[in-house]
């Protein structure tokens, strides 16, 4: 008996050691997330990065959440959205890690092409295995004779690591995958050869797998071609805000809110940009921080799409200002030295403020809108300012949809220059009396100049009465023809005049004539192209638009996304060749150029003499008139010549 259990424990033990010295002593998966386990475990190489070491959560206190939400119950889908230089790298190696180490499952983890899988698989990820020993005892070296580890797999205990180029649809259509990975998913090909796109073979790997989780990551691209953008869109949609040290709000730090002052210095043909001063600027109160302040505040992520969550899809959106690698003076350096290069300023928007960039062409950004904003100052008791000097005459221009009405007050001065005064939506159907009973609040307002000295009301409100409710604009509109209000339609085209006199027609509800309004007909291709005209303007003056500063006016980045929707391209159709507006990619609204341009139309037709207007209301007399000297025919004077 004990000769046959020697012999059995000597068979035993051979098989003990080979399990050890192939992949470390074996220990159970703890109950780790993915940042406690990589705080625990992970150790960062020196060849990328400046601070290597332990891992620090400390450090990037923005991804703890998302490694978080890689073990979080129900979670099976996360996108990032990050510029350069936040650690979204660093975040998919932990995540990597961690399946090695605590959930193993075979990985597709998914490069632009195949060149950039094998540079990530030496640069970044056979570091991570030789300096972190939890992984280093589970993962055999590419030089070993370990048949089941080359540059683009590694194996390990439960699962392999596969890392495979975009463009590969072999790679992309086999073996199945719990998990997926994928990087710079923005640069990735359309299509992997002709089999299709490849996130979605990718992600058909993962239906056997009733545990599986996605994760694509990148940086942004062009406004409305972006696939990371439409993914971060069915997410929770979730932006990292830091709290303002002035009035508590909680708010995403972006460029449009970085406050600057620079010098530029000529040195020969080179420019020079000196840095004086960085501020942000709170969007609710205005107040401003310094870098040193903001860093300090508290800061956590605030979703705007919560319902994703029950999908299973969290998604995240980061950029340069959360980093603690990128000082803002460099960031807005970045953008000074590029202003001039459109190709130059694409990168910086992309990598180092992480947004989308838009070709526009030659047509106005919205992002330089935002940015020239203006103050147009407060009253003795602290409240905003309606009118700014220069107005003369306001008019008010209302767009109608299903749901709501959307108008803008926009104040004309001479020569044509615009101010926005005031964007609104009134949130109901156009046929109850409340909708119309607000949009009286707006019109029969009295709008103030500073400290209440003077004030204006709205001369003429054009509405559109293009939708479904066009009969009931027209019976409200007849309702406030006192007060100058009309329905308009617009008519698309070429050499379709922007205003033209109005006609009659009639008005119809329940199947009987009730009445006649007055209509006009707006050429509202004319009228958008002279918006687009005018925002090219770039110094006050003739032509030039002002844009209030302060959200509750309603000029925010929805609004200048609204009113820069539409581009003129040239499109042939059956043999012949025209210019038509069309809706720019990623732009869905664009109710605040149909307002602008229902404003602009109203001021057009209601053409007062502005001399005039600014005599009225500085109470000026009206100048005296010379003397006409009398008029003498030439026949008379050939008369009295004779």
């Amino acid at each position: 008996m004990s000769s046959s259990t020697k012999k059995k424990t000597s068979k035993i033990r051979p098989v003990d050691r080979t399990f050890s010295q192939a992949f470390g002593n074996f220990k159970p998966p703890e109950d780790l997330t993915v940042s406690q386990w990589a705080e625990r475990y992970r150790v960062l190489s020196r060849e990328s990065s400046a601070e290597a070491g332990p891992w620090n959560n400390r450090r990037t206190p923005y991804l703890v959440e998302i490694m978080d939400a890689f073990t979080e119950p129900g979670v099976s889908k996360i996108t990032v959205v990050a510029s350069s230089q936040v650690g979204k790298s660093e975040l998919e190696l932990n995540i990597i890690g961690y399946i090695i180490d605590q959930d193993p499952g075979s990985i597709l983890y998914i490069q632009p092409g195949l060149d950039d899988a094998k540079k990530f698989s030496r640069l970044r990820v056979a570091p991570m295995f030789r300096d972190s020993p939890r992984l280093r005892a589970k993962v055999a070296d590419v030089k070993s004779r370990d048949s089941g580890n080359t540059i683009l797999q590694k194996a390990f205990p439960g699962g392999m690591l596969t890392m495979v180029g975009s463009n590969s649809p072999s790679a992309l259509a086999s073996t199945p995958a719990r998990y997926v990975l994928g990087d710079e998913r923005d640069r990735w090909a359309l299509s992997a050869g002709t089999e299709g796109d490849p996130w979605k073979l990718a992600e058909a790997r993962t239906t056997t797998f009733y545990n599986s989780k996605m994760v694509d990551v990148s940086t942004p691209t062009v406004k409305g071609a972006s696939a990371i953008e439409k993914s971060f869109l069915k997410g929770t949609q979730e932006r990292w805000c830091s709290q303002c040290p002035h009035c508590g709000a909680w708010h995403n730090i972006v460029f449009d809110n970085i406050h600057f002052n620079y010098e530029t210095v000529k040195a020969g043909r080179k420019k020079e940009y000196i840095i004086q001063s960085i501020h942000w600027a709170c969007p609710s109160c205005g107040c401003v921080s310094t870098e040193e302040t903001m860093r300090a505040q508290p800061a956590k992520w605030i979703a705007q799409n919560p319902m994703a969550l029950g999908r299973g899809h969290r998604s995240f959106w980061l950029n340069a200002f959360s980093s603690p690698w990128q000082p803002w003076e460099k960031v807005v350096y970045s953008f000074l030295a590029a202003k001039g290069d459109p190709e130059e300023l694409k990168t910086v928007f992309n990598t180092q403020l992480g947004e989308l960039w838009e070709d526009r062409g030659d047509a106005p950004d919205e992002g330089n809108l935002l940015y020239r904003r203006e103050d147009y100052g407060a009253n003795q008791d602290g409240t905003a300012v309606d009118l700014p000097q220069g107005v003369l005459v306001l008019t008010c221009g209302v767009d109608t949809q299903d749901d709501r009405l959307e108008y803008e007050v926009v104040g004309h001065g001479k020569y044509g220059e615009t101010w926005g005064i005031k964007k609104g939506i009134i949130p109901g159907r156009p046929d109850t009396d409340e909708v119309w009973q607000r949009l009286d609040n707006v019109i029969d307002k009295t709008y103030w100049f500073k400290n209440r000295e003077k004030g204006l009301a709205i001369a003429r409100t054009f509405v559109d009465s293009g939708g479904h409710y066009a009969q009931e604009v027209y019976r409200r509109c007849r309702e406030r023809h006192h007060k100058m209000v009309f329905p308009i339609k617009g008519r698309g085209g070429d050499g379709i005049p922007y205003t033209a006199p109005a006609s009659k027609v009639k008005i119809v509800l329940g199947g009987r004539a009730v009445g006649q309004a007055w209509l006009y007909s707006l050429g509202v291709d004319a009228g958008k192209a002279a918006i687009m005209t005018s925002l090219k303007v770039q110094e006050p003056g003739p032509k030039y638009c002002h844009f209030p500063l302060g959200e509750q006016q309603g000029y925010d980045a929805s609004y200048f996304s609204g009113l820069l929707s539409e581009k003129l391209v040239q499109k042939t159709e059956k043999g012949r060749t025209a210019w038509a507006w069309v809706k720019l990619p990623g732009h869905q609204r664009n109710e605040a150029l149909d307002c602008r341009n229902y404003a602009m139309a109203a001021f057009r037709s209601y053409d007062p003499d502005m001399d005039q207007k600014e005599r009225e209301l500085h109470n000026q007399p009206a100048p005296e008139q010379p003397r006409q000297r009398a008029k003498i025919s030439r026949s008379k004077a050939i008369l009295d010549d004779w």
